[in-house]
């Protein structure tokens, strides 16, 4: 049976994967040097209330290493936590190009693929 040597995973408590997989989205600068990257997780376990400590931030972890941002909240309804956003920035090409590397790594740890959606104003 082949194993696919990539492994990517997203933490929001340092050792525990959170299963739960986030709708992701991408923008740049007009120049592409820097950017972001908006994660929206609806329902993960980071929020059942048996788990749930303290969320301090998001680790995206893969075989070269971690990145790391502290930009995380909770979305809630009715009082209740239902979703957490995250935003992940890049500051130079570089730094795009080693979190593509985890997007990829992601998608091929989970099954998933991606879309392209270029929007221009008219």
């Amino acid at each position: 049976m082949p194993q696919s040597s990539s492994y990517a995973a997203i933490q929001f408590f340092r050792g525990t994967d959170e299963p739960c997989v986030p709708e992701i989205r991408l923008t740049r600068s007009r120049d592409g040097r820097t950017g972001q990257a908006f994660f929206v997780f609806e329902q993960p376990e980071a929020l059942d209330p048996e788990k749930m400590g303290e969320i301090n931030g998001m680790i995206l972890i893969d075989e070269e290493g971690q990145l790391v941002t502290r930009e995380v909240k909770a979305r809630f309804v009715n009082g209740s936590p239902s979703a957490i956003e995250a935003i992940y920035s890049w500051r130079s090409p570089e730094d795009f190009e080693r979190f593509m590397r985890f997007a990829q790594r992601y998608a091929e740890t989970h099954g998933l693929g991606y879309s392209e959606s270029n929007k221009e104003n008219s």
